[in-house]
């Protein structure tokens, strides 16, 4: 998931049917589109902080603009699924993003560790964007996820939007799009992003991601 999210279809021109060749040194993915237009029928309402009945989980936030704090829990999140957009970006770009009062940034703890990222973008009236979500690999297969999302879905439509949405893409976990349709999520678009892969700018290491083949240019 990145930050910046195009709207589907609003591209001048289409990939021709059939195999596109990529010069080496990029790499493409493709991308699901999912929205949310109302709150599921067991969402709950609360607090911008929030204990599980499971006392070992809790989300912490919103959290102040700490960019090196930020920094760090993006790259332990996201380095297995390709996450470069925001470890790119200079000091004043990030903190232009996360430190505007319509971005939430929130940490899930489990057993008082940091387990992973939520970040919820207000910034289009009216809307929420799902901008990053994800858990750290040893968090993973624990249940976490789950109540990551829950409190994803009450933070979001505690605010008055009429929309929640995210995208998703075959970079990131296998089962993703399912998670997000067992969420109420509805897909709604197919994309394909092109880019450069941050393991050959030294923004990721070259181990990183090893289900996206990594090609020397």
């Amino acid at each position: 998931m990145s930050e910046e999210t195009p709207s589907p279809g609003s591209g001048k021109c289409a990939l021709p049917l059939g195999y596109s060749m990529l010069p080496r040194g990029q790499i493409a993915t493709l991308v699901t589109y999912l929205e949310m237009l109302r709150p599921p029928a067991a969402h709950v309402s609360g607090g911008t902080a929030h204990r599980s009945a499971d006392a070992s989980y809790e989300l912490c936030g919103p959290l102040a603009a700490d960019l090196a704090a930020y920094r760090a829990i993006f790259r332990r999140v996201g380095e297995d699924w390709l996450w470069g957009s925001r470890l790119t970006m200079s000091d004043d770009q990030l903190r232009a993003i996360i430190g505007n009062p319509q971005v939430e940034v929130y940490v899930p703890h489990h057993e008082g560790e940091p387990a992973g990222l939520l970040e919820l973008d207000f910034r289009v009236r009216g809307e929420c964007e799902l901008a990053f979500f994800g858990l750290v690999k040893e968090a993973i297969g624990r249940g976490l996820g789950r109540r990551l999302m829950n409190d994803a879905i009450r933070l979001a439509w505690a605010k008055p939007i009429r929309r929640f949405f995210v995208h998703t893409c075959t970079f990131d976990h296998p089962g993703a799009v399912n998670f997000y349709r067992r969420s109420s999520f509805r897909p709604y678009a197919l994309g394909v992003e092109v880019l450069e892969d941050f393991r050959l700018t030294g923004h990721l290491p070259r181990h990183a991601a090893p289900h996206v083949p990594f090609i020397e240019p």
